[in-house]
Parts: structure tokens; C-alpha cells; sequence
């Protein structure tokens, strides 16, 4: 990671008022993504995933709000930025993919005028060039024949080609940062792997950081260059993807790993975590994944988890895996 991180997220609170009280989808987060790294941010249903990513891009559907914390792109703290200010970098700095698709593409617009449209809106480019550069980037994620189809409808492709148009168009202005919200969740298995090894290569190829939000654990295992586990809007783990998947420290992270598939013969019986995500208006005391938890002890369920953060790459648990009590 370079010594300047792309976007920095520091101690991020996202509130929504409510009749029945306060509820905070995203509590204290804090990490970083540096250039050409993709951090992976995994969880349940719920866990405040994608709630921190449409925080980061100035996208929370009202009454949601930051109340607190600090969010930092290549240097510039931009949750302060009135809205219009934070619409001149989206495209420009900040790209966006998201889990549908269908209903991320005007279904009226031709893909190259929407495509030329962002260019030129980002970019001191004419209209032959915007065309020249959507064209190229249609090549770039694999359309083929991208020369004939810049004037196709979104609904002549197929959802993989789709996705592919997605993936060109959040990349067209050449952004410094990409959230891909759950990008192959609507697409078959085959396709999802070269959805994946396609953001891969473009973010590497260009130095691009990537938040990369999923529900699955195998995604994190092949995409991911680090990797932030979330749980009840707060952070459980965070560091490089080889030591979180091999020796977690979180037993909610244990709890993934346990119960994600292998594609390997003489899998051992799948392990499931006992009970469900709990409300945001009804969490329980200390520890939030304490009632799930096999290891939970006192200290856990009258205290908080303690906080972790980029420079602290330890599980938010009392009592960590491989430790004793």
C-alpha cells in the first residue's frame, strides 16, 4: 500500500432517526484502501456493508445521515462537501458498480451515449473522442465488437454483458477509487468468476483501489488483497486475506469460513452460526455477536468489543481464537 491511502475512513457513525429510537447501521468504522488494493468488506445480511459503501460515495437514502467521523479520498476529506461538489467527483474520482446490472443502465439511452455522457462530463474531451474512449473502453471489459454495439439498448445484452457495460462505465473516467457493490449477485457462477477476474485486472492494470462489498466468502478468497468482516454495522476483523481466512481471530469469522462450501472432495459438514443478525433497535449489551457466540463470557456480554481500526489489524473480541481466556 502506498504511503498515502486512496480513501481513508475514520471511526464513520451513519445514523437513522426513528420513532422507536436511534439506529446506527454503521458504528465506528474505520479503515483504509490504498492504491491498486482491493479490500474486500464481507458479512451477513445487514451487517451495514453496502451502508458503508453509499456512505463513502454520498448515496444514503434519507433519513440516513453521518453524524460522525472522517472520510478522506487521495487527501481531500469530502464528507463535509455539499452535495453538488460531491456529484462533480463521483465518476471522476469515484466509481460505482452496482449488484443489478439491469437497473444500473437507462433502459432507454443507447450504452455509448450514456458512456460519452459521463466522459464528457469528467473528462476536456470532444464528442469524437468521448466515442473513441467509450469504444475502447467496451474493449477493454470484453465486449466484443464494440465499435457495432456502442449503439446498442442495454436489453440486447446479456447480464454478463451487462455487468461488463457497468464495470466500463464506472471505469470510463479513469476514478482513483471503485465501490463494486455485490457485482456478480445477479449473474450465474461462470459468469460471476470472469465478472471478478475482470475488475481484477482493470483496478491492477490501472492502479485503481477497489472496495469490493460481498456476502461470499470465496469472492473475498480470490479478488481481495485485505479484508474487513462486519458485523451489526461494526467492524469484527480486519487484515490481509490470507491470515483472516487461515487463522481467523473473530469466531463470527470462523463461524464464514465454516460454513462456506469447498469445491474440494471429503468436505467436512457445513457449520452453521446459531441465531440471526439482531436488530439495529434491539442490540444486546457488550458484545454485539455474543448471544452467537460459543466463546461469549461475562466480560463479553457487559462490555462493548473493543474498537480496531487500519493500524490494528486484530479482531474487535475480548477473547480471540488461538488465545486463551
Amino acid at each position: 500500500m502506498s504511503a498515502e491511502p486512496v480513501l481513508s475512513v475514520r471511526d464513520l457513525v451513519v445514523e437513522i432517526p426513528t420513532r422507536g429510537g436511534l439506529l446506527r447501521p454503521v458504528d465506528r468504522v474505520s479503515y483504509d484502501i490504498g492504491a491498486g488494493e482491493i479490500l474486500g468488506v464481507v458479512g451477513e445480511s445487514g451487517a451495514g456493508k453496502s451502508m458503508t459503501g453509499n456512505a463513502v460515495i454520498g448515496l444514503l437514502d434519507r433519513p440516513a445521515r453521518i453524524t460522525s467521523g472522517e472520510i478522506w479520498l487521495n487527501g481531500e476529506r469530502i464528507d463535509q462537501l455539499s452535495m453538488r461538489e460531491l456529484r462533480k467527483r463521483r465518476g471522476k474520482q469515484i466509481g460505482m458498480v452496482f449488484q443489478d446490472p439491469l437497473t444500473s443502465l437507462n433502459p432507454l439511452i443507447p450504452i455509448g451515449q450514456q458512456l460519452t455522457e459521463t466522459i464528457r462530463e469528467h473528462l476536456p474531451v470532444t464528442a469524437a473522442e468521448a466515442r473513441q474512449r467509450a469504444i475502447r473502453s467496451l474493449e477493454e471489459v470484453g465486449i466484443p465488437a464494440a465499435a457495432e454495439r456502442i449503439d446498442s439498448y442495454p436489453f440486447e445484452f446479456s447480464g454478463g454483458m451487462r455487468q461488463r457495460v457497468v464495470i466500463a462505465l464506472a471505469l470510463c473516467a479513469e476514478p482513483s477509487l471503485v465501490i463494486a457493490d455485490e457485482p456478480t449477485t445477479a449473474l450465474d457462477v461462470s459468469v460471476q468468476a470472469q465478472i471478478i477476474a475482470l475488475l481484477k485486472r482493470l483496478c491492477r492494470e490501472r492502479g485503481t483501489a477497489v472496495m469490493l462489498v460481498t456476502h461470499d466468502m470465496g469472492v473475498i478468497a480470490e479478488t481481495a488483497d485485505r479484508v474487513a468482516v462486519m458485523y451489526a454495522g461494526r467492524l469484527a476483523e480486519l487484515g490481509p486475506v490470507r491470515e483472516v481466512l487461515t487463522e481467523p481471530h473473530h469466531p463470527y469469522t470462523s463461524g464464514l469460513m465454516g460454513s462456506t462450501p469447498l469445491a474440494s472432495k471429503g468436505q467436512p459438514r457445513l457449520h452453521q452460526i446459531p441465531g440471526s443478525m439482531p436488530r439495529l433497535g434491539a442490540l444486546p449489551d457488550g458484545c454485539a455477536f455474543n448471544p452467537r457466540c460459543p466463546k461469549a463470557q461475562d466480560k463479553c456480554r457487559q462490555n462493548p468489543e473493543p474498537r480496531i481500526g487500519p493500524a490494528d489489524p486484530r479482531a474487535a473480541c475480548w477473547f480471540p481464537l488461538g488465545e486463551t481466556a
